[in-house]
This record gives C-alpha cells, sequence and structure tokens, in this order.
C-alpha cells in the first residue's frame, strides 16, 4: 500500500482503499511543509483518518501543473476525445458507487441509502451531461460584402474550485464537467469537513486516463488554502459554493489580484408559498422535502414556509405527523432518513439558531435538542407563529429547523417571500397555473419549483438572484462561465 493511502474500515465492515494525499500532476504526494490534519465522523464523533493539508506552496505546484497542462496539452484535445474521458469517468463512478456512497457517508453524515441512490448518480448524470456537450461548444460567423466574422468560444484556462462538504461529490461535478468540457484545466479545493470523496474521484479521474495535471486536487481550509487560490495571479476564473461572507472575501480577492472571472453559488433562505387549494398531502410532502432533504444542510432548503390561513392548522397537523414518521440514526441503517449534521461546529451553530428561536417567542411546537448521546445528530425541529422579525425567519440556519408562517392574500404572501437577501429557490404550491406562473414571475428568485420541491437536473441552469450569487451553473447556462469569446474579422477585399 502507498505511504499516501490508506484502508478504512465501514460501519458494516466492508473496507476501502481511500488516498490521502494531495493530488497535484496526477500523482498523490505530501504537503511541502508535511501537515496533516484529521476528518471526522460525524455519527461517532471519532477520527477517519488523516489527509494532507495543502498550504500555498502546494496551491502554487497544483496551479503551475494546471498551466503547464492547459498550455502542452489539454488545450489541444479535442472535443470527441474529452468527451470520451468525461464518459469513462462517470463509468468508473457507477462501477464504484458504492464505495463513493460510502465515504459520502462516512465524512458527511448522510444517510448511505439516500447517497447510493440520489447523490452518486445524479453527480454522475452530471458528467456524462457535459459529456455530450465536449464537441458541440461552437461559435458564429457573420459575413458581409466586406469582411468575413467569425467567433470562437475558448477554454478559459486554469480554472478553481472550492466546493462545499453538504454536497460533496455533487458539488465537484456541478464544476469539474463543465469546466473539463469546455477544455480548461483545474484545481479543486474539497472542504475539510469532506476531504474522502475528493481524494477518490481523483484516484478514478487518474484511472480514466486524463493527462497529467488536467485536475489537481487539495485537500485544506479556507485559509490558506482556499485564500490562495482566490488570490493567485495564475488562476482565470474560480468557481465557490458556499457562505455569503466567503463569497464576498473571493470577490475582493479577485478584485485585488488578477480580476479572475468568478461565479459564486452562496446562500438561501428559501419561501415555500402554499395556497388553500393545493393538493394538501402533496404539499405536506414536497414541503417536508423542502427543508428535512440532507438535514437541512441546503442552500435551497423551504426554511420559510408559508400556508394559507384557511387550511394553516390542518398543514400543520399533517407535516409533524409526517415528520415524526423520520427515522434518525446511523447512516448506514437501511431505514434512516435523517444522519448528524457534519460537525460540531455546525451542530453548535444550529442548536443555537433554536435557542434564539425559543427565546424571541417562536413556539418550538416540535424537537429543538439533541438526539441520542453520540454524534452530531438533531431533531427535526418545527417553528410555528414565527414573525418576519425573527432571527430564524432572517438568517440561514443550514440545519434540519423550519419557521412556518401563515398569509391571507397573495400580494402579502409575495412581501413576505421578498424580505430577505436572499434570491436562491422558492415554490409555490396551487391547483390554478395561472397563479402559479403569475407568482413565479414574481418571486426574485433564481429557481421557483411549482408543486415539487429540490429537484435539480443537469439540463436546467442553477443560480441565485440579490445576495444568492453570481453565474450560473448546470445546463448549456454553465458553458458561458467556463468560455472566453474571441471574435476573429478577415478582409474580403484583401489585395494580394
Amino acid at each position: 500500500m502507498s505511504p499516501n493511502e490508506v484502508t478504512i474500515t465501514l460501519p458494516n465492515n466492508k473496507t476501502i482503499k481511500i488516498p490521502t494525499g494531495l493530488f497535484i500532476n496526477n500523482e498523490f504526494v505530501d504537503s511541502v511543509d508535511g501537515k496533516c490534519f484529521e476528518t471526522i465522523n460525524p455519527a461517532t464523533e471519532k477520527v477517519i483518518t488523516t489527509v494532507a493539508e495543502a498550504s500555498e506552496k502546494d496551491v502554487d505546484l497544483a496551479v503551475n501543473a494546471a498551466e503547464k497542462a492547459f498550455n502542452e496539452v489539454w488545450r489541444y484535445v479535442n472535443g470527441a476525445q474529452r468527451s470520451k474521458l468525461l464518459n469513462k469517468l462517470a463509468d468508473l463512478m457507477e462501477r464504484d458507487c458504492d464505495e463513493l456512497a460510502a465515504l459520502e457517508s462516512l465524512d458527511n453524515g448522510k444517510a448511505y441509502k439516500s447517497a447510493k441512490g440520489d447523490h452518486v448518480p445524479a453527480s454522475i448524470e452530471v458528467y456524462r451531461y457535459y459529456a455530450g456537450w465536449c464537441d458541440k461548444i461552437h461559435g458564429k460567423t457573420f459575413e458581409s460584402q466586406e469582411k468575413f466574422s467569425y467567433t470562437r468560444h475558448e477554454p478559459i484556462g486554469v480554472c478553481a474550485a472550492i466546493v462545499p462538504w453538504n454536497f460533496p461529490l455533487v458539488m465537484q461535478a456541478w464544476k469539474l464537467a463543465p469546466a473539463l468540457a469546455c477544455g480548461n484545466t483545474m484545481v479543486l479545493k474539497s472542504s475539510e469537513f469532506t476531504p474522502l470523496i475528493a481524494l477518490k474521484t481523483a484516484a478514478l479521474i487518474k484511472e480514466a486516463g486524463f493527462p497529467k495535471g488536467v485536475v489537481n486536487v487539495l485537500s485544506g481550509y479556507g485559509k490558506p488554502t482556499g485564500s490562495a487560490m482566490a488570490y493567485h495571479m495564475k488562476i482565470d476564473k474560480i468557481a465557490f459554493t458556499g457562505s455569503t461572507v466567503t463569497g464576498r472575501y473571493i470577490l475582493k480577492a479577485a478584485s485585488e489580484s488578477n480580476l479572475k472571472k468568478v461565479t459564486l453559488e452562496l446562500g438561501g433562505k428559501s419561501p415555500n408559498i402554499i395556497f388553500a387549494d393545493a393538493d394538501l398531502d402533496e404539499a405536506v410532502k414536497w414541503a417536508h422535502m423542502g427543508i428535512f432533504y440532507n438535514h437541512g444542510q441546503c442552500c435551497a432548503a423551504g426554511s420559510r414556509v408559508y400556508v394559507e390561513n384557511s387550511i394553516y392548522d390542518k398543514f400543520i397537523d399533517k407535516f409533524k405527523e409526517h415528520t415524526k414518521m423520520m427515522k434518525i440514526g446511523d447512516p448506514f441503517k437501511s431505514d434512516t432518513y435523517q444522519g448528524p449534521v457534519v460537525s460540531k461546529a455546525q451542530f453548535d451553530r444550529v442548536m443555537s439558531y433554536i435557542e434564539t428561536g425559543k427565546k424571541e417567542g417562536a413556539t418550538c411546537l416540535m424537537g429543538g435538542d439533541r438526539h441520542g448521546k453520540e454524534g452530531y445528530f438533531i431533531k427535526p425541529t418545527i417553528f410555528t407563529d414565527v414573525k418576519e422579525e425573527m432571527t430564524i425567519m432572517k438568517e440561514e440556519i443550514f440545519g434540519p429547523v423550519v419557521a412556518i408562517s401563515k398569509f391571507n392574500t397573495v400580494e402579502e404572501v409575495i412581501e413576505k417571500a421578498h424580505m430577505t437577501d436572499f434570491g436562491l429557490a422558492a415554490a409555490v404550491f396551487t391547483k390554478d397555473i395561472s397563479r402559479a406562473i403569475k407568482i413565479s414571475n414574481e418571486l426574485r428568485a433564481g429557481t421557483v419549483w411549482v408543486n415539487l420541491y429540490n429537484l435539480i437536473s443537469p439540463y436546467s441552469p442553477f443560480g441565485g438572484y440579490k445576495q444568492s450569487g453570481m453565474g450560473r451553473e448546470l445546463g448549456k447556462y454553465a458553458l458561458r462561465e467556463y468560455t472566453q469569446v474571441k471574435t476573429i474579422q478577415i478582409n474580403l477585399h484583401m489585395t494580394l
């Protein structure tokens, strides 16, 4: 076994070999200064293993490898070959689906059943979608009597990605797939809470046959690793998913360094609006998924639920009963829906919001405390009688906590929906399609779901309004974020 590899025993007694070094130039290596950090199992609070920690020097090495690969190799690899490599990576992910799901459950705490049935397949689908785009990224032609002009959509160069811990495998795919499809090289930093899934993916990238330096994967913290990437003069574009505070920092760093292109997918406090004419059972089911999916650790979570007054009490009763059926516990058990939140820091943050909600006068109808004695488990928490000025209605909690309020008119609920600095997503539940379209058009959000929640497709763009970010991921729109347009003009009357 390599010195940069460990064997991990899973709770189901299966074992997985995982690289622990930094992935630079297609090799797993120690960090320059030899530093490492521990990654913790949130279900047990015990150390899983240690991985190499990247410093500014390691960022330089990774960026130099990516720059060399872009200038000498990758930009000249045709679209058909890039497509084959992306599809090969998807094939390998399908082969190792069990291991990828297990690592995400172990490192992140999400239910293994959900990871295997949802998150791994969703990631594979993204790679296959962009594999289809590789040889279809074209410009346009413009012809007149004087000149012939055409445009080329060219890769930007060295791109960087900083991915979050809540969907570590999916977020990698959202950034790596379009960047590579467009002909860019990549330096990716995983979250310090969930480094293992990125290292496993790096091993598959090497096995798939990607040239040296095309993809480089670093484990590390926001500072120094992420900061060094944001300020790096040789990184041409950076994509970030995470908090609005960090997004501001990255935008500032880009402006103070080389004006690198930036896309940001940031926080949310999404409204979920339920009208009296909605199918109540369906609305309850989707609203439940909207907030408790992935333990509430979802930027698009429907954490503000507005219910029309005439059905408010019925909705609350049904929603509470639905929540009671949720199984909390060991992520590797087949009937588990909700595992632990990702870390002690996140546990403390969510619990502090719950206490604030109670102190400010909201009714804690259900939950509100810890589940069990070991692990970072939080009972699904329902707050009612929540006023717009309360902290739990204004700030992103990022945990299994929902605030439910009532409304009487369309105008009132739209006004309430907009009482936020965010604009990532929203939802409307009604049988009146005309009203659904009208309200969807009114809502200032990047995605509006009608009679469903939290379903995201590789074919549809995703991103936010206001302080939820800038730029779009997924769909054809994402290709714009990883290409630059060149215009070429030819004089048709040049005298030879």
